[in-house]
């Protein structure tokens, strides 16, 4: 099932049990990190919208949304917002697994409902309810379709983010795809998630190797630095820039039919707003969702490229 796909099933819950709700006032505390990427900027605004779309549908329903620039003040603001008044679910998506699994199990023995997005605690057995999108399938689906397009034969480079499992599971994802074809990844470092740092990376590849036949930065923002380098030294031996996650503009340039980068694949920030609408779908008890929900990264081309699009997001 896709994102739109459940969110439109939670919707419709809320929508036949509203007036249960609003017999008893519920609150749900989203907390969420600051916008300080794309991402997590799509993350912030998406949360917003669902916080406002919620109250405004369902007057039983508080939505309390806190942003955190680190994993300290998350702490912090977990522990602030339970202190402020009592709290029927908390909706997290941690800075840090480790810092952050403490303090959200001591709220969990308070009975609130836990859902978690994105990053997993280290107890997975706090959580009620966990969304995430697929990460291996954000690798290997783009590593099939640089198998089909380019032959089965080719060198790549690939740009990482940070260490984490998230990036871990991404390049795994890519590397069991490649295996069996004769596609070489030349070289794999990391940048960060950063446009900045990809700009250098992708430099220092230009000037290491004299033919790349792709390039793979498994996240958005490293795609736009890649783009810059590859636009700035004029080479032509580059066939496909592809990226990851569904920013904006990249999806764009799908829509446009752009050579370079013509396909996507979804690790969609609007997948916190799913999360909150099934949180509150369980807080009616009308549909007691528990357990983990996944979400597709269906490969994104053209045809299909305008129900990926939120134009008025940052990401």
């Amino acid at each position: 099932m896709t994102l739109k796909q459940i969110t439109a099933v939670a919707a419709g819950v809320l929508l036949l049990a509203g007036a249960a709700v609003a017999q008893e006032k519920k609150t749900i505390a989203v907390s969420i990190p600051a916008a300080d990427h794309g991402w997590t900027a799509g993350v912030v605004y998406h949360a917003e919208a669902a916080a406002k779309e919620i109250e405004a549908a369902y007057p039983g329903i508080d939505v309390v949304v806190k942003t955190s620039p680190s994993a300290a003040a998350q702490v912090g603001a977990i522990e602030d917002l339970a202190a402020g008044g009592q709290l029927d679910a908390l909706v997290i998506l941690p800075h840090s697994s480790e810092e952050l699994t403490g303090p959200v199990q001591t709220l969990k023995k308070d009975g609130l409902f836990v859902t978690v997005v994105d990053r997993g605690l280290t107890d997975p057995t706090i959580q009620d309810l966990y969304v995430a999108g697929d990460n291996i399938a954000v690798g290997g689906t783009t590593a099939k379709f640089l198998v089909d397009k380019l032959g089965g034969k080719g060198d790549v480079v690939v740009l990482r983010g940070i260490p984490t499992v998230i990036d871990d599971e991404r390049i795994k994802g890519f590397e069991d795809v490649l295996k069996g074809s004769e596609i070489k990844i030349l070289d794999i470092q990391y940048a960060n998630w950063n446009s900045d740092d990809a700009f250098k990376l992708m430099q220092d590849y230009l000037a290491k190797y004299p033919k790349i036949d792709a390039v793979w930065a498994n996240d958005d923002d490293m795609l736009m630095g890649v783009l810059q380098a590859i636009q700035q030294s004029s080479r032509t031996d580059i066939k496909y820039a592809l990226g990851g996650n569904g920013m904006k503009e990249i999806i764009e340039k799908v829509m446009a039919g752009d050579a370079m980068t013509p396909i996507e694949t979804p690790y969609p920030p609007s997948m916190i707003k799913t999360a909150i609408y099934l949180t509150a779908a369980n807080l009616t008890g009308q549909v007691p969702v528990r357990g983990s929900v996944k979400l597709d990264a269906p490969l994104i081309t053209k045809e299909n490229a305008k129900e990926y699009y939120f134009p008025d997001s940052p990401f």
